[in-house]
């Protein structure tokens, strides 16, 4: 997403999150008139943001690298897009722009709205296809069968749908979104407000964790790819810069195991560069940090410590088999 600290959020207002989105979907039947196509899409997924690092998650725990390109802007943007600033230019090398604001009014000359990540975009005619986060990895994992690596997890399986929905739906508003509720809070009762409920929430996920490895079934699921997005951020930024501090993610025994389960799962950790993590929250949002200073720690290193879930059974990958390395172009740079 465009996570620039909202200046729009007035004194005394809570912050509400704008989730209209371009809701066409890339299908098998191309009903909305984008049918699935390997080397068709180009997803854009800057490493910095939560939102669009599920995506890149689950195109990895799918395989689906050769199927849709990835295009990563820098951890920064300016109030008006991302920008392409790590490729060679400044121009992502497969749609030639140095502004994904370029694919938006590609598309919608008078697009209104924030020029957001994950995107994906229609590469023969430059246009953006999708925004609409919570649907692109759920039809990476329903549409893009036809395309999945052999071996490939079933990350929305059928029979668990309901339930995976129902906690994902309570993780987005409490935890998701609940850091940036409280981050972003425009008086200190809707601060309150927020941080009462994000740990609340985390408190009822850490007594869910405590008896089970995954949050839904014994396997990982879309709704463990949601969690996690937030949980490998907290620590870094959502304590200290977001005020989300009555304790740290490290503090509460079985969320931090279970975290450090995941980074340490193939297609999870080697998603994450926490350098940029930091320079996108402490760098962007200027109203929270005007000065620009980067912090020195957490010391990131500890997401490598043994975490002892194996011992709570489940199988990460069900019937299926961890992905591959990652390709050597999209492997994140050593700290």
């Amino acid at each position: 997403m465009n996570d620039r600290a909202p200046s729009y959020v007035k004194p005394g207002e809570s912050f509400d999150r704008d989730t209209n989105y371009i809701e066409d979907r890339i299908t098998r039947d191309g009903r909305d008139g984008w049918p699935v196509e390997a080397g068709r899409y180009h997803l854009v997924a800057a490493r910095a943001c939560p939102w669009a690092n599920r995506t890149t998650i689950v195109r990895r725990l799918l395989g689906l690298e050769n199927a849709i390109s990835l295009g990563l802007p820098g951890p920064t943007h300016d109030m008006d897009s991302w920008t392409f600033d790590l490729d060679t230019d400044g121009r992502d090398p497969v749609l030639g722009v140095e502004r994904l604001q370029q694919s938006y009014f590609t598309r919608f000359a008078d697009y209104p709205r924030g020029i957001t990540v994950p995107a994906l975009v229609d590469i023969p005619s430059g246009g953006v296809v999708t925004n609409n986060y919570p649907q692109i990895t759920i039809d990476f994992e329903t549409e893009w069968v036809d395309h999945h690596r052999q071996g490939a997890p079933d990350l929305y399986p059928e029979h668990l749908r309901a339930e995976i929905d129902e906690v994902a739906e309570l993780i987005f508003h409490d935890v998701n979104n609940g850091v940036y509720k409280c981050g972003f809070a425009g008086s200190q009762k809707s601060y309150d407000r927020a941080f009462a409920t994000l740990f609340s929430r985390l408190d009822w996920l850490e007594e869910r964790l405590t008896s089970r490895r995954f949050l839904v079934g014994d396997t990982i699921t879309e709704a463990d790819v949601r969690l996690f997005t937030t949980l490998v951020r907290f620590d870094v930024v959502y304590y200290g810069h977001f005020k989300c501090n009555r304790n740290l993610l490290s503090e509460m025994p079985a969320l931090w195991a279970y975290a450090r389960d995941l980074f340490q799962t193939p297609g999870f950790g080697d998603t994450i560069d926490f350098l940029q993590i930091k320079q996108h929250y402490y760098l962007t949002h200027v109203d929270i940090n005007p000065t620009g200073i980067l912090p020195g720690g957490p010391d990131t290193s500890r997401w490598l410590d043994p975490h002892g879930r194996e011992s709570l059974g489940g199988r990460p990958f069900g019937d299926g088999t961890p992905p591959g390395a990652p390709r050597a172009d999209e492997r994140v740079p050593a700290p």
